[in-house]
């Protein structure tokens, strides 16, 4: 908390325009959870892997203990580079050697355990994310979070790392499952809810910032630029198909390019009145 409010101080040296915060008075910044904030892909491969461990017991259990499956285990680059390109659990679990009845006991494990409390340990900051919030707070930006966690969940892991309070608004569900399925009219509603709430908010300064189709998708019905960020569960190449405004690596580089977007007058103006 300490170092995030002495970066905070120091944008203001980094940043001088900062101080009358002219072109981001209004300026609000719709941003997701999982996947721009926290990585979520040491929870996910564990599931993946917890799942077909539990698949292969039962198995033996049934068959006696002389039967074993032939799986094949995936390596979490090959898992992750199969959810980046959304490919369904139903096909990662052919692949990794189930086949009938099992692929469908592994689909039920995955949505029961995904989102258990003891799991949630596993999901860590993204890089950057706190100098990323704070550049933006910094300026005057009204962040909001959009996202289909628990709201209950997102707002305990924000407070956990000390960044509760640089969100005006947290928007998050009460279904556990939200967030797995990941389906782009809930994140719709979710931010067209968000959107009504926030007053003097409209098109033109505004954006939404994700990393899924759900997200692009849900920006771009409410009529908001989008930024998808590839850090997260979808690859640039997947993104791309949807079309959003721009692509970031991630929250960090989004941030230094919506901050680059002040009008050369009214940094020039700040600077005046600072000397």
């Amino acid at each position: 908390m300490a170092q995030l409010a002495a970066f905070e101080h120091n944008l203001r040296y980094m940043y001088p325009y900062s101080l009358d915060a002219q072109f981001f008075e209004n300026l609000t910044v719709f941003c997701d959870f999982d996947g721009p904030i926290v990585d979520v892909s040491d929870r996910y491969y564990h599931t993946y892997q917890s799942s077909l461990t539990t698949i292969e017991a039962h198995y033996r259990q049934d068959a006696g203990t002389q039967k074993t499956l032939h799986l094949n285990y995936l390596t979490k680059e090959q898992f992750w580079s199969m959810k980046q390109e959304r490919m369904p659990d139903r096909e990662i679990a052919m692949r990794s050697g189930l086949q009938g009845d099992q692929i469908d006991a592994f689909l039920r494990q995955v949505s029961e355990i995904v989102n258990q409390p003891g799991l949630l340990h596993q999901d860590q900051l993204q890089q950057g994310v706190k100098w990323a919030l704070a550049l933006l707070h910094a300026q005057g930006v009204r962040l909001v979070l959009v996202t289909l966690r628990c709201q209950e969940q997102a707002t305990q892991i924000l407070r956990s790392y000390g960044i509760e309070h640089l969100f005006n608004q947290i928007w998050g569900t009460h279904d556990q499952n939200a967030a797995y399925t990941n389906l782009a009219e809930q994140k719709t509603q979710l931010l067209a809810n968000a959107i009504a709430a926030c007053p003097h908010t409209s098109p033109i300064s505004a954006w939404m910032i994700g990393d899924t189709e759900a997200d692009i998708l849900a920006g771009q019905t409410m009529g908001i630029p989008t930024i998808a960020l590839t850090c997260g569960i979808r690859s640039q190449a997947y993104l791309q198909r949807f079309e959003p405004t721009r692509i970031h690596a991630d929250l960090l580089s989004a941030s230094h390019y919506l901050v680059s977007q002040m009008p050369i007058h009214q940094m020039s103006d700040s600077f005046k009145r600072i000397e």
